[in-house]
């Protein structure tokens, strides 16, 4: 998939890589989005600019709202469907790397 990222923290354009990457796997509980639009704002799309607290993980694609289709479900989740419309919050937070700077 084509995405936005950054293994480092710094400046916006010297950290940002625009590019292909695997396109990742839901684990159970979750739904993968293909997404149609996202919202940026500006302090939740660009990475940490300085060294006060340690990258969380080795490479993450940044931003937290969009909206789009479910083509992915893993196991145990019930309320939401292959094909469904959403719209999501926080998608980079609680605990995942990936947000919405993506497909």
């Amino acid at each position: 998939m084509k995405a936005v990222w950054y293994e480092r923290t710094g400046a916006a354009p010297d950290v940002l890589t625009f590019g292909d990457t695997p396109t990742p796997m839901v684990g159970p509980g979750e739904v993968r989005v293909r997404l149609a639009s996202l919202r940026c704002q500006s302090r939740r799309c660009r990475p940490p600019r300085g060294s006060y607290r340690a990258m969380e993980y080795p490479r993450v694609i940044p931003n937290s709202d969009g909206a789009g289709i479910v083509d992915q479900v893993g196991d145990g989740v019930t309320r939401l469907s292959v094909g469904q419309r959403v719209w999501l919050f926080n998608g980079q937070r609680n605990g995942r790397a990936f947000g919405t700077a993506a497909e």
